[in-house]
């Protein structure tokens, strides 16, 4: 049985060098046009470059998206940008339109296809003609159950690819077109403004407004599959992705560095139960949102959905960056992000050792002075750890 690829997302190059440094084996970035997150950073031609020879030099691959719903008027120029992504060195694109590939079979440009889930691939029949397309993997789209993936991974032996981590669609993702509607952002060209997670009036079928303490919202909650990776990686799926390039490099490091260790223990034989509510418990802790199983084992329903209200409380699990570590004076030299103090009890984690907790002792400033209390994000704090820690791991709340 082979090792899936963990796939990360990567907004920008500082997440692409977290994600690597803990587990992914391969990042997908957006350039700064024809990509469906326009509102992140995305990465200059230079920077895609500069993402190639970094992963690279680690074994380790970057995808670029190139899935936006063509217009028209984005057609200008993308026969050059595919050869600019081909000089780059990508080791795929992604894409929904099938036109591109027609032009990268015509002008001969050295690249290989992923077709997005915003293609809404949800059939065998369609991931076969996909494949006599010459397109090395699909992937699928979100609204599949377990048995429909088995289904076209046995009838077409081609990659596919399927997301186990973070924000879902409230319609088949690629399709949606309220953003448009409502804020004339075309969600199909980078530009959702989430029309899904707004609140709205009810009215009744008089149009009378309900009186209600709560709004209503179309929402879906998140997906998490880690209850679900031992059905997963025995069915064969090629890569596990984890949605996300707009998210910080805090959420990034946590949910790769976890789904990384659950797919490393399974292989190990290492994986009982008790580890694993470990891990389900720290990822429920990252982000603010409620997240389910969606349609894996079922058609969602009332549970996988916020419908009348929701609580989306951000935590501040996330206590600081490891600058340094001097071991001839075990000092620890750190960046603050969000406040703690001395005699509390926190968890250190990171690529190159276990997560371990220690209660905070006294903490120095750049000046050397005494600090009780870290309440400044960015501050720059060291204090004393007999245990060794290394550059970018990162401490967090012990929950």
């Amino acid at each position: 049985m082979k090792k899936p690829e963990l796939l990360a997302p990567a907004g920008n190059l500082e997440k692409l060098k977290f994600a690597f440094l803990y587990g992914a084996d391969a990042c997908y970035i957006g350039g700064r046009d024809y990509s469906l997150r326009a509102n992140a950073k995305n990465f200059s031609l230079e920077e895609i470059k500069e993402a190639c020879d970094y992963a690279h030099n680690l074994g380790k691959k970057v995808y670029v998206t190139v899935n936006i719903v063509f217009h028209n008027e984005d057609t200008d120029n993308i026969t050059n940008y595919l050869r600019e992504l081909s000089k780059a060195k990508v080791d795929a694109i992604i894409v929904s339109d099938p036109f591109i590939i027609d032009i990268i079979k015509e002008n001969k440009i050295a690249l290989k296809v992923h077709i997005s889930t915003q293609a809404s691939t949800l059939n065998y029949e369609t991931v076969n003609f996909w494949k006599s397309l010459g397109v090395e993997r699909v992937v699928l789209a979100r609204e599949l159950s377990k048995e429909e993936v088995k289904e076209i991974i046995d009838k077409t032996g081609i990659e596919t690819e399927i997301f186990i981590h973070g924000a879902m669609c409230s319609s088949y993702s690629g399709r949606c077109v309220l953003s448009n509607y409502f804020t004339k952002r075309d969600a199909n060209r980078g530009g959702c403004a989430q029309i899904c997670r707004w609140e709205s009036y009810l009215y009744d079928s008089k149009m009378n407004l309900i009186e209600s303490d709560t709004k209503f919202t179309a929402s879906s909650k998140d997906l998490m599959m880690i209850e679900r990776m031992e059905d997963i990686i025995k069915m064969g799926v090629t890569s596990l992705k984890v949605e996300g390039r707009m998210r910080s490099n805090y959420y990034v490091a946590t949910v790769i560095n976890t789904y990384r260790n659950i797919i490393d223990d399974y292989f190990d034989n290492s994986l009982p139960s008790e580890k694993l509510n470990n891990y389900l418990k720290i990822l429920k802790r990252v982000a603010n949102r409620e997240a389910t199983i969606q349609f894996w084992d079922h058609l969602p329903g009332v549970n996988e959905q916020y419908y009348l209200g929701r609580n989306e409380e951000s935590n501040q699990d996330f206590l600081g960056i490891v600058l340094d570590y001097d071991e001839d004076t075990s000092m620890v030299t750190m960046t603050e992000r969000n406040y703690f103090k001395t005699g509390d009890l926190v968890e250190v984690f990171g690529p190159n050792i276990k997560p371990f907790t220690f209660t905070v002792p006294d903490m120095y400033d750049e000046e050397g002075n005494i600090v009780n209390v870290a309440r400044h994000p960015e501050e720059i704090l060291r204090f004393k750890l007999d245990k060794k820690v290394y550059k970018d791991d990162m401490i967090r709340v012990k929950f």
